[in-house]
């Protein structure tokens, strides 16, 4: 019926009735090509195609013979049997809604299809009626916090002495302690999300021309950013910001990194010359911030927060240069950060309180005329 290999139409032959499996599944090829040619990335292709079929799974109904009570039913048990957070929930009904739309769009004849093998033809079943709003410009929980600046230093502080307190008990695993250390530092320094701290090497740094004193790491290039929307991975530019980073990564460099042989690319290996694990990070943090008592809400993404706020609060950068600086999007999202931390407030109540005082020390001109 259709000219292109993307639309054929899969007529019953011998008195044999359509194969519902086989025409979904060429449904799903063909939205797969679609979403190649649009960059969307292998991964988040796959999860969306299982999505559809668990769809189907669940209603028991194809879907052409989808509707919104189906699509209600999905996503209500969705959230409140199997506890899902609002923010999956949200990208289950997008991949939903982006697959309807595909194949109802005429372009692709797949309604019609549908029509003629079974009587029935696809349609929208996420709209505005059921599907979840995004009322914030974060989904966040909101029991995650970044660190405050006592407990940045009081951290570093732990993970240095860990690397002392393992020489000294004659145990192994003081490189891979130093190696934390710094990955943690690093993870602050540039406000780094936690892919793409593992996968940072070290032909990422480069000299900053207008910050000679920096070194060889006065710029980092991250390769490994968060897509958009399950496209190609974003990179950015980041500028460094303190001089102790960059010491810190000149002196890993230096004095760390050759331990574990020639050549070596990741700037983070492993004893195996494999890449760093987020499991292995995350439990390095909670065993130091359990030793420290530190209240609870810190994460990886705390040492990215906490550089976001202080860039912001603490130290008074502009928005923008912020925004760049973590690759956000949106301002808003950036925004965010820009939540005054405990001692951002603390000082600027300091600096208030100074300059009432010394406002009060001046001596009072005397001579002064009434306006």
């Amino acid at each position: 019926m259709a000219d292109g290999p993307e639309n054929v139409l899969f007529a019953p032959f011998g008195g044999q009735a359509p194969d519902p499996e086989l025409f979904l599944s060429s449904v799903l090829d063909g939205w797969e090509r679609q979403q190649r040619a649009k960059d969307f990335s292998p991964t988040t292709i796959r999860s969306r195609r299982r999505l559809v079929l668990a769809m189907v799974d669940f209603t028991g109904h194809y879907p052409w013979d989808w509707t919104m009570a189906d699509a209600d039913e999905f996503f209500s048990h969705a959230r409140g049997v199997r506890n899902l957070s609002h923010s999956t929930v949200r990208s289950y009904q997008g991949a939903i809604k982006l697959f309807c739309d595909y194949a109802c769009d005429s372009r692709y004849d797949w309604s019609e299809q549908a029509a003629t093998l079974f009587g029935r033809v696809f349609g929208q079943i996420v709209t505005e009626l059921n599907k979840v709003t995004h009322a914030h410009p974060t989904d966040a929980r909101p029991a995650k916090r970044p660190f405050t600046q006592r407990e940045l230093q009081e951290f570093f502080d732990l993970a240095d002495l860990e690397v002392h307190r393992i020489l000294d008990s004659g145990r192994r695993g003081a490189l891979a302690a130093w190696r934390d250390s710094v990955a943690f530092k690093t993870a602050y320094g540039w406000g780094l999300r936690v892919n793409e701290l593992r996968h940072l090497q070290q032909v990422d740094f480069s000299r900053n021309n207008r910050a000679p004193y920096l070194g060889d790491h006065g710029v980092l290039r991250v390769r490994w950013g968060k897509p958009h929307r399950g496209s190609a991975k974003k990179v950015r530019t980041v500028l460094t910001v303190w001089q102790w980073t960059a010491d810190t990564i000149h002196d890993w460099v230096e004095r760390g990194l050759p331990r574990y042989g020639y050549p070596i690319t990741d700037l983070f290996p492993t004893s195996t010359g494999g890449l760093l694990s987020e499991t292995h990070l995350i439990h390095k943090l909670r065993t130091l911030v359990d030793e420290l008592g530190f209240p609870p809400g810190l994460d990886l993404h705390s040492f990215r927060r906490a550089y976001a706020t202080n860039l912001i609060t603490g130290e008074g950068f502009d928005v923008t240069f912020v925004q760049l600086q973590l690759g956000h999007e949106h301002a808003s999202t950036t925004s965010i950060y820009s939540l005054p931390s405990p001692d951002y407030q603390r000082l600027a109540l300091e600096r208030a309180h100074d300059r009432t005082l010394a406002a009060a020390r001046q001596p009072r001109n005397e001579h002064r005329s009434t306006p």
